[in-house]
């Protein structure tokens, strides 16, 4: 009985001593060594040479895409242009029976030839009338003739001389209705505002348009020489543009290919998108990239920013406390929660405006639980 007490308490020792080994052994791994250590990174300068990126879509510049129609009413009698045909400004691409028109063109000519007449008319009675006027005054000079005669031949002149003004006014009014009817004659022939591509074709020969408040239109031209990609910025990034910055972009037609730019406007207003802010950054797209670029083509966008050195710790050592950004300094052998402020994110880097220097060593992984740090 004693002999099994004594092997038993044995089998005891030997088992608490192998495992007092192991544990030895397991925290003399490197790994735990090192878990028992806090990570830590120090804050130092680097440089950022970030990007932005964003989507975007090609588009015309202002006043590279014309909805061209008209601005009277009638029967679409010709329209030679089609879908992808090349247009110069200046061009015929419609044209409205204008039969009506120019019949009143003809009218109104007709209304000044005879408002030309009337004047000629005009002055000819004119002439006479002061003839008349001067001899009654030669008259009266030798008593030939009495002063009431007088009075009623000059009465006659400024008549003839007022006739002579109105004869003048009805040509000049004339003169405005056959221009006025040459212009109308004029908005029978629709030609091109600018040179470019017939984009689409909404009327067709035989049709008649009614002019309205809004001029129905027949054709849109788009000048493909004078394209731009509107790019939809973070409001969070859009700070961060400025005129004149290079950027890169694809578009899904052609995605092994890179067409370059720069930014050549920001525009004021904000567009949401799945309520998200995003500004629009218009790009100006190099001469010699623009030839295969069609309107509407998505792209993605990267706009480079302007390389900066700036005080950068990585960001996944940033926390949120209170609604403010902090970091765990470490000082000797006690931690501080420490607020910084947040500048640009270069990857895995985030630049530190302010609350840190360099030189100070943050924890990488601490936690915050009910005010105490925790590692």
């Amino acid at each position: 009985m004693r002999r099994r007490t004594l092997t038993g308490v044995f089998i005891a020792v030997a088992v608490l001593a192998f495992a007092a080994g192991g544990f030895w052994f397991y925290a003399q791994r490197p790994e735990n060594a090192n878990a028992a250590v806090p990570a830590t990174a120090e804050a130092a300068m680097r440089e950022f040479s970030s990007v932005v990126t964003a989507i975007g879509a090609v588009k015309p510049q202002i006043g590279a895409e014309v909805r061209v129609g008209t601005r009277i009413s009638g029967k679409l009698m010709r329209l030679p242009a089609n879908i992808g045909d090349r247009v110069e400004r200046g061009s015929v691409i419609a044209e409205l029976e204008s039969a009506d028109l120019a019949a009143a063109v003809a009218r109104h000519e007709a209304a000044v030839a005879v408002a030309r007449e009337k004047i000629a008319d005009a002055e000819a009675r004119q002439k006479l009338s002061e003839a008349t006027y001067q001899r009654q005054l030669s008259l009266l000079k030798i008593s030939g003739t009495s002063q009431q005669l007088v009075d009623e031949a000059l009465r006659e002149s400024q008549s003839a001389a007022a006739g002579v003004q109105i004869a003048i006014r009805e040509r000049e009014f004339a003169e405005a209705q056959l221009r006025e009817a040459r212009v109308n004659l004029s908005y029978a022939t629709i030609t091109a505002p600018i040179s470019g591509v017939i984009g689409s074709v909404t009327t067709q020969e035989g049709e008649t348009v009614a002019a309205g408040l809004n001029a129905p239109t027949f054709v849109v031209i788009v000048d493909l020489d004078r394209l731009q990609v509107n790019a939809f910025v973070d409001e969070v990034d859009i700070g961060k543009i400025r005129l004149g910055q290079r950027v890169t972009f694809n578009v899904d037609a052609f995605p092994a290919q890179d067409f370059t730019g720069s930014v050549s406007a920001i525009y004021p207003s904000a567009t949401i998108q799945d309520n998200v802010v995003k500004y629009v950054v218009a790009i100006a797209v190099d001469d010699e990239e623009r030839g295969l670029l069609r309107p509407e083509m998505t792209t993605s966008v990267r706009i480079q920013l302007e390389a900066r050195t700036v005080l950068a710790i990585p960001a996944r050592a940033i926390r949120q406390e209170g609604g403010r950004s902090v970091v765990h300094v470490v000082s000797g052998g006690a931690t501080e929660v420490r607020p910084i402020r947040v500048g640009w994110r270069d990857g895995p880097w985030a630049e530190i405006a302010d609350g840190l220097n360099e030189g100070d060593r943050i924890l990488l992984n601490a936690t915050t639980t009910n005010g105490e740090l925790a590692k």
